[in-house]
């Protein structure tokens, strides 16, 4: 992993504007979106790298991101990162929590609304290869239908991916389950 970075939080995101350490930072996880670089072949770049709030709170949790704001540079802590992606993201302790899992175990985590889900996950990455997972988080005890079940099935199939259901324990907080869906012709 790279040194401390410096972000600005701007609205509802982050600016690494050090295009050298964002460089970095992309290439030790995939982190972020480089200005303009909407599918990065190459892991360096010489533009600011735009940080989600999701990655963002993961990165300085971890020590690995200072986030300051405005022409004073006040510093901004995880308070004020989880106040605004709570009111930005449903359910977002949830995801968070999920979000959290699955980068602890190594796999790289980005947006799923292209495929109608709370995440698309990587075992190497982005451009390195397609998703593998479509994963969406659900609360312990909500209900799934059957439908919703054959509906995120037919897109999985479709976009080749297998769909992942994941529920935050209520009582354990790091302990997440994990329900995965394979499809075959019979």
């Amino acid at each position: 992993m790279p040194e401390k970075i410096e972000a600005e939080f701007i609205e509802n995101f982050l600016i690494v504007w050090d295009s050298k350490k964002g460089s970095e930072l992309y290439q030790s996880g995939f982190y972020g979106k480089p200005v303009g670089i909407p599918k990065p072949k190459e892991p360096e770049f010489d533009v600011p790298l735009i940080l989600d709030l999701m990655e963002s709170l993961y990165l300085v949790e971890k020590g690995l991101l200072t986030v300051f704001e405005g022409p004073e540079r006040v510093k901004v802590g995880l308070r004020k990162l989880r106040g605004r992606a709570r009111r930005l993201y449903d359910e977002f302790d949830l995801k968070f929590a999920v979000y959290r899992d699955l980068r602890d175990h190594g796999l790289i985590v980005t947006p799923g609304i292209k495929y109608g889900c709370d995440f698309a996950v990587y075992k190497h990455g982005p451009g390195v290869e397609h998703a593998p997972y479509m994963v969406s988080v659900k609360k312990w005890d909500e209900t799934i239908t059957a439908t919703d079940i054959v509906k995120a099935g037919r897109l999985a199939t479709t976009v080749r991916k297998r769909f992942i259901i994941a529920t935050p324990s209520p009582q354990a907080k790091d302990q997440i389950q994990y329900l995965i869906f394979k499809w075959f012709k019979a």
